[in-house]
């Protein structure tokens, strides 16, 4: 699917991730994650800036009270735009030191989904868990060593996670009260053999798009799973892509650096932007994350 790509703010990320679409405030939030940034870009004005996180920063949602919830390195915070301060809420039990928060979305309850890995990349540290009125409880897969998602459909009865290593897609089924066992949505692999699944949503019609890690484009998936669109973008480390705009339907992705080199940098000099295409099909409001 060829779409007019256009590189919206140059934010020049090692590892941007985490992009989601503000509908009360009209803007994108999004994160660096290694320079532990969380940026803002108001797509109406073009006004943009970056507020220093006290630590690696992998996701900030907009929660009840009108401030962010974000996941940092050790555990849980809130965040105020108007003062710019983060508060510590609480650490993730059981998590290893080396391990950090990675990313997230919220169902349609508002209660957060989101994974650990291990920061280094390499150990099978990582799981997924839940966020609910105040409580983390285990919730999917484990045993992973780079999680993605959770993404959720907007009837909330699917769930899916990423298992980015083993370039495997996997969906749950999901109600109010609890999720169930998780089994093999999508394997990459098999349509793009060299790249690797990174952040998905999920859009109006129940496809899931997911950026692709070393594969230069976003992709769509059907619900059953099978391939029926790519995006190509300007850039090779394509992470995280979210719906947004007043009618849900520019989309929105955030690119990586971190592992480009110099040849790789002159060859895709717009690779840590964050792009965005008018997307063929709508996406819907994300819920905000309830807090208590």
């Amino acid at each position: 699917m060829s779409l007019p790509v256009t590189a919206v703010l140059a934010a020049d990320t090692l590892l941007g991730e985490g992009v989601l679409w503000d509908a009360e405030r009209a803007i994108v939030w999004f994160v660096d994650i290694k320079r532990k940034r969380l940026w803002h870009l108001d797509p109406a004005t073009g006004s943009n800036g970056f507020t220093e996180a006290p630590e690696q920063i992998g996701w900030a949602i907009p929660a009840e009270g009108g401030g962010l919830l974000c996941g940092l390195k050790d555990g849980l915070y809130l965040f105020a735009p108007e003062s710019q301060a983060f508060t510590k809420l609480c650490v993730v039990p059981g998590e290893p030191a080396t391990n950090r928060l990675n990313d997230a979305c919220t169902d349609p309850w508002g209660r957060v989904w989101f994974g650990s890995m291990d920061d280094a990349e390499g150990a099978a540290s990582g799981r997924f868990y839940v966020f609910d009125r105040g409580e983390i409880r285990p919730a999917g897969p484990s045993g992973i060593a780079i999680t993605n998602g959770p993404a959720v459909n907007a009837q909330g009865d699917r769930i899916y996670f990423t298992d980015t290593i083993a370039q495997k897609i996997m969906v749950a089924d999901l109600s109010s009260a609890g999720v169930g066992e998780a089994r093999l949505f999508a394997d990459t692999a098999a349509h793009f053999p060299t790249a690797y699944p990174d952040g998905p949503v999920v859009d109006a019609e129940d496809h899931v798009w997911t950026g692709l890690y070393l594969g230069g484009c976003v992709a769509r998936f059907a619900p059953d799973g099978k391939l029926v669109a790519t995006v190509p973008m300007p850039a090779r480390d394509i992470t995280k892509m979210a719906f947004g705009g007043t009618d849900c339907k520019t989309g929105f992705v955030t690119s990586a650096t971190k592992n480009m080199s110099q040849q790789d940098m002159a060859e895709r000099p717009l690779a840590g932007s964050l792009f965005a295409f008018a997307a063929p099909v709508a996406g819907f409001a994300q819920t905000r994350a309830r807090l208590g």
